[in-house]
């Protein structure tokens, strides 16, 4: 009889550096602080506006609130129901409660305007200066040349489609193609880290009016302080949206190993598919 052969073990391969591990985990923690007590904020005045002035009394083009016993998201006109979740809800202890966003989804849980800068302000700091950091860094060790910057054939339209596919496939890359990054990946990423997060950050010094005092030209780069203050909230609403998609590809693609390459920085390459 012959014996049986052991099945190969994965190989492991080194893919991400610890400069990205600390700054993935900082700025995941900064992000998420800054999100719930963002929200917070957001429920001093749960209305978004255009331009350099936004009260009670003008017109906005996205709100949250309650009309009588139901809740509403309206945008633009269009009116959302939103009863037991956004805008009229009830707390832990069955009380009706009408503020735009609950307490689980907010830093602090219950109402107050000035903790909820406190925690944004002090998280803002950090988020910022590791931004920075990460950016000198990276492009010295040549991280973003090397693993973020698209190579031109990946930017080819058929490939980013394949990649598409692919993905709504849940067919993930295997073997050697695994421990890299992606088209869709690469763009993601340079998105966020080159666009949303410096916009999140810009727009936030807009609403200081100290800021305003001191750099101007702020105002007239985002179109005002109300302009300003819908851009940081469209800004965080799509870092939310990353998020989430990031999550689902994390559990699809195998969270332990995913996650363990991110605490670690070693990662199991996916044995190839078998050609039939």
């Amino acid at each position: 009889m012959d014996a049986v052969q052991p099945e190969p073990q994965p190989e492991r391969v080194k893919r991400h550096r610890l400069s990205t591990r600390i700054w993935h985990w900082t700025n995941a923690l900064a992000v998420f602080v800054m999100l719930m007590s963002g929200l917070m904020i957001f429920n001093a005045h749960p209305r978004l506006y255009w331009g350099e002035y936004g009260a009670n009394h003008d017109r906005p083009w996205l709100m949250i609130g309650s009309e009588g016993e139901a809740g509403f998201l309206e945008i633009e006109g269009a009116r959302i129901p939103t009863t037991g979740v956004l805008g009229y809800w009830r707390d832990g202890e069955g009380a009706i409660q009408r503020r735009a966003f609950p307490g689980w989804a907010t830093i602090p849980s219950y109402y107050s305007l000035a903790s909820a800068r406190r925690w944004h302000l002090a998280f803002a700091w950090l988020l910022s200066l590791a931004l920075l950091i990460y950016f000198a860094w990276s492009f010295a060790n040549r991280h973003v040349q090397r693993d973020l910057a698209p190579r031109r054939d990946q930017l080819r339209p058929r490939h980013i489609w394949r990649d598409i596919i692919d993905h709504a496939r849940l067919r993930f890359p295997r073997g050697e193609a695994a421990a890299h990054y992606n088209i869709l990946q690469k763009l993601a990423y340079l998105a966020v880290i080159f666009l949303l997060l410096p916009v999140l950050i810009l727009t936030g010094l807009t609403m200081s009016p100290n800021m305003d005092v001191a750099w101007p030209w702020l105002l007239d780069l985002f179109g005002g302080r109300q302009s300003a203050r819908s851009l940081h909230f469209i800004a965080a609403m799509l870092i939310v949206l990353f998020i989430l998609v990031h999550l689902a590809m994390v559990v699809l693609a195998g969270p332990v190993n995913e996650i363990r390459s991110m605490i670690t920085g070693w990662f199991r390459l996916p044995p190839e598919r078998e050609v039939r």
